[in-house]
């Protein structure tokens, strides 16, 4: 259980200045005895603390650094510090120790190093309370009471050189007790030495965090919005690390790294893609996928539904190019089928498009809708002359005998069968819905090239494949691992491929084929398959076991509050999840809608993010090659609301905002009242141009003046919690009364200056204008009149005249342009 932390003392901090028959009056005598501690014991049980988690100052998780550190050695297995930053304190503290002596350096030179070492620690964001969104970064971290006594009973004289805060100074030469509370934490458990030793921070770190349940929590950062049913999102493997998204009705966007995305889509055939406003509509454009050496031969291949003269429907494999004149736009003219199929429903479209690391193309098809492969004798996914419900592999660069647009791989498995089509690789599978090649182990390669597929289920089962050359996948004799046509099922030549995974209809119905991540920011997620559930919005994770071969299921959820407190995440997705995706760096996305039709603008492409543990600083850095745009670039505005956002009522009280002026007092034109006439306003002749002039003239500098003040008057942002910079503990603020806009001197105590005083805040409400001056030459202090023709009589006003007696007394300042 943590201890109760001390009472700030503040009352004997009042005593040190005043005397002790001044500060003991009527008010304040009942304070004393046992009413004070009622009053310390409500305060802390009112109190309500931060909680922690790793958390680095940079405002990301933690990270296992990739070298030996020489310094901060018990942060090496895992903390905030690579081998640069801890060479970088190592460098601070032998500065101090070179200023304060061999004596003092026997006393103090491993409590220093202790401290300072904190900044490598995983919970350094707790300890400098850099977690909470309103106070300042602290100076010091957060000591334990009896350590840091101990520490300034032995080193009070080095603390000068670990801050500049006054606060801090003034305390530690003044009262020790007064110092050790202003530094302490809250909450004992997360305070130096103290954190050490608690085993539920240190028992799993740097793990992915899971819940009592067991399952894993990640975070998401949103990166896209307002697209239409997004199918699919692929990269273009060309080292533009651009993002090519899809929607359902029939266009692609190209969204550039910077997160913005072109204005001019990349390709637009909503004309002749087949779909409708229906909810659940599964016709539409379904399928993208880039040649390996799109790079150089700029071609790509897409996988659509078209409508035949009204009534036949068909699926459409075609193959495109790439503009000649536009890197981000396909040329519309370019389109040659390789493939046309007839779909006898609206239904089970398939419309899965990739290249294997053979240089193929695979085509994944749907068994032909309606319910229970109906087609046949034996349905269409069980009868190899057909070419639904297969996994077809062609080679798209070059022309068969019999004049296809494509040729037959030497090595398919049905090739020379009479009864069976050259272009079938795999069967027996019902409506498979996305599929990946995984990327394999960067470091063993292990898995490279296995091809992941979900296949959506019929009536029980939904079910995860490997696909293999020649496999039957079961459908329809098959559902998941229970037979659906026992007659089919019971056929001792069925020799069927088992599903690695399948789950029951109480979990969910359609299942979200996904990826094994081997991207670079999350090593915890390497070698997890994660995919999910269309109906249900449920995300899951499949752990191979490598020696048996077999899988375990890790269900995903999202992070709590606590967990997900990181700029820029959320926890929550839109319940329908229709695509996964990786881009060029293996980093791992989703793509989800709240409202399942192909006209509806609620899609949405979330990134995963895991918050326990990132990659070491460097890593994952990458040049991608330049993007030429030509048109206009669309920035991203996101829409949902981040954990940081949405969080409860922030711990301590938000920083008081500053009005700060936006041009210097002095540099202003004098403020001239405008005439007022107790008659009717006479119009001036068209001849007399001067005094018109003259009056436009008075009413822009007017205008000018009134905009100036508006500005002068504006309140300072909310600056957000990741980028607050270093300033003080919330205590020194609190002891000040200012807020500390200096910045953090150099550890090695530079000579002192006089600082500016800081400015003081005042109330947005408490708008005062601001004072007129008088110009004056430098030399006689005289005020300068410009001649103006035919000036119109002026009234000034009395607060104009009292304005230009103060002016008098008004040192000289250079003559500034205000407006421009």
């Amino acid at each position: 259980m943590a201890k109760m932390p001390r009472e700030p003392d503040s009352l004997s901090y009042h005593r040190a200045k005043c005397p002790e028959d001044r500060f003991l009056t009527k008010r304040t005598e009942w304070l004393q005895g046992p009413f004070r501690f009622l009053i310390i014991i409500i305060y802390f049980s009112n109190l309500k603390h931060t909680s922690a988690h790793p958390q680095c100052l940079d405002y990301q998780p933690p990270f296992k650094p990739p070298y030996h550190l020489e310094f901060c050695r018990h942060y090496e297995k895992f903390g905030c510090c690579d081998q640069k930053a801890d060479n970088s304190i190592a460098m601070r503290y032998w500065d101090i120790m070179d200023l304060i002596g061999d004596e003092a350096y026997a006393a103090c030179g491993d409590l220093v190093k202790d401290i300072m070492c904190q900044e490598c620690s995983p919970y350094a964001a707790h300890l400098f309370d850099a977690e909470d969104p309103y106070t300042p970064v602290r100076h010091l971290p957060g000591l334990c009471f009896a350590y840091c006594s101990e520490f300034h009973i032995k080193c009070h004289s080095v603390v000068k050189y670990l801050t500049n805060s006054q606060t801090l100074l003034e305390t530690c030469e003044k009262d020790r007790s007064h110092f050790c509370n202003l530094i302490n934490l809250a909450d004992q458990d997360y305070c130096y030495p103290n954190v050490l030793g608690n085993n539920d921070l240190y028992s799993n770190l740097g793990k992915v965090v899971e819940d009592t349940k067991g399952c894993l929590q990640l975070c998401l950062t949103e990166v896209a919005n307002g697209l239409r049913n997004p199918v699919l999102m692929v990269h273009s493997g060309d080292d533009t690390h651009r993002m090519f998204v899809a929607e359902q009705i029939g266009f692609v966007w190209v969204y550039l790294k910077d997160g913005s995305r072109l204005e001019q889509p990349f390709l637009d055939i909503s004309g002749e893609v087949l779909t409708t406003q229906w909810l659940g509509d599964e016709r539409g454009f379904l399928g993208l996928a880039f040649h390996p050496k799109y790079r150089n031969n700029g071609r790509f291949f897409i996988y659509y539904s078209i409508l035949i003269n009204g009534k036949l429907e068909k699926i459409r494999i075609s193959e495109m190019k790439v503009s000649a004149h536009d890197m981000n736009v396909a040329d519309p003219h370019s389109e040659r089928v390789l493939l046309e199929i007839e779909e006898p429903a609206a239904n089970h479209n398939g419309g899965q498009l990739l290249f294997g690391l053979d240089g193929y193309l695979y085509i994944f098809t749907g068994d032909g809708g309606k319910a229970g492969d109906p087609f046949g004798k034996f349905g269409n996914s069980q009868n190899r002359s057909a070419l639904l419900g297969k996994v077809l592999r062609i080679d798209v660069d070059g022309r068969s005998i019999d004049g296809k647009p494509y040729k037959i791989p030497p090595d398919n498995p049905f090739l020379g069968e009479p009864d069976a089509r050259p272009e079938v690789y795999a069967y027996g599978v019902r409506n498979m819905w996305r599929c990946s090649v995984d990327r394999g182990d960067p470091l063993t390669g292990y898995g490279r090239g296995r091809i992941f597929c979900g296949d959506v289920g019929q009536n029980r089962y939904e079910e995860v494949d490997i696909i293999v050359k020649g496999g039957n996948y079961g459908w329809r004799a098959k559902e998941g691992f229970e037979c659906f046509d026992m007659k089919l099922c019971q056929n001792s030549s069925l020799d069927d491929i088992l599903p690695i995974f399948a789950y029951g209809h109480h979990v969910g119905k359609s299942v979200t084929g996904g990826y094994v991540y081997r991207g670079c920011e999350s090593p915890n997620l390497s070698g997890l398959y994660i995919f999910g559930d269309f109906m249900s919005g449920r995300l899951m994770a499949l752990e191979e076991e490598k020696k048996s071969g077999s899988w375990k299921e890790k269900n995903v959820c999202m992070g709590d509050t606590k967990t997900c407190s990181f700029p820029g995440l959320i926890n929550h997705h839109h319940k329908f999840i229709i695509s996964f995706a990786e881009d060029e760096a293996g980093e791992l996305y989703f793509l989800a809608t709240s409202y399942p039709s192909a006209m509806s603008p609620f899609g949405t492409l979330y990134k995963f993010m895991d918050p326990s543990r990132r990659a070491p600083p460097g890593k994952c850095k990458y040049k991608p090659l330049p993007v030429k745009v030509r048109g206009k670039k669309v920035p991203f505005t996101p829409r949902e609301l981040t954990v940081l956002d949405i969080s409860e009522t922030p711990t301590r009280s938000p920083l008081e905002k500053i009005l700060l002026p936006t041009k210097p007092p002095g540099t202003r034109q004098p403020t001239r009242a405008k005439p007022t006439t107790s008659g009717p306003k006479k119009k001036i002749p068209a001849k007399t141009t001067t005094a018109k002039l003259s009056q436009e003239k008075l009413k822009k500098t007017t205008q000018a003046n009134e905009k100036q003040i508006n500005t002068s008057t504006k309140t300072l942002k909310k600056v957000p919690p990741y980028k607050k910079s270093l300033l003080q503990t919330k205590k020194d603020k609190q002891a000040t009364g200012k807020s500390s806009l200096n910045p953090k001197l150099p550890i090695k105590g530079a000579p002192e200056k006089k600082k500016p005083k800081p400015l003081k805040p005042t109330k947005p409400k408490a708008v005062t204008k601001p004072k007129v001056w008088l110009q004056k030459t430098q030399k006689t202090k005289k005020e300068v009149k410009k001649p103006v023709k035919n000036k119109p009589k002026v009234t000034v006003s009395k607060k104009n005249q009292d304005n230009r007696k103060k002016s008098k007394n008004i040192p000289f300042t250079k003559k500034k342009k205000l407006f421009k």
